[in-house]
């Protein structure tokens, strides 16, 4: 069932739910954290302007290839808020990830060829792995995942 129209600027929740595809709860959610903005009517409902449907979809686009919250939060934080932003910049922002996204492609990569070739060899055993742990080396340095680089801070 379609939704009251609201004045030309202005979307409702709902409205802004139906044409993003985000969950009513996602965008109370992403409010809460500071990633979108609403203005309240005198009789408390949730008015959004229309730039948020971009902001949305920056944000549903942004966690698709991993990039945290608080991330995404700092990035929007930098745009206009007295206009809809242009395609400009958002590929300003997006360019600040892309280092850290190559990172986390070599890392992936590297991770899958490592598989790939302990897997290859028929042992299965990653403790007595000639390839990847020779002489169990790495279980003198203590539990966890060695070969894998530290979680990168918040």
């Amino acid at each position: 069932m379609p939704r009251p129209r609201t004045t030309f600027h202005e979307l409702t929740v709902g409205q802004v739910a139906d044409r993003s595809g985000v969950a009513i709860s996602a965008l109370h959610f992403y409010e809460r954290h500071g990633l979108i903005r609403s203005t309240r009517t005198p009789s408390n409902q949730r008015r959004y302007s229309r730039d948020t449907l971009r902001r949305v979809a920056f944000i549903r686009a942004s966690q698709h290839v991993g990039i945290s919250l608080a991330v995404i939060r700092d990035a929007l934080d930098r745009l206009p808020s007295e206009r809809t932003p242009t395609r400009e910049d958002w590929a300003h922002l997006s360019m600040a990830w892309r280092a850290e996204l190559d990172t986390r492609i070599a890392q992936l990569q590297a991770l899958r060829d490592d598989l790939t070739e302990c897997i290859g060899c028929g042992c299965l055993s990653l403790r007595v792995c000639h390839l990847t742990n020779p002489r169990d080396l790495l279980g003198r340095e203590g539990p966890g995942a060695r070969r894998l680089p530290p979680p990168a801070a918040p």
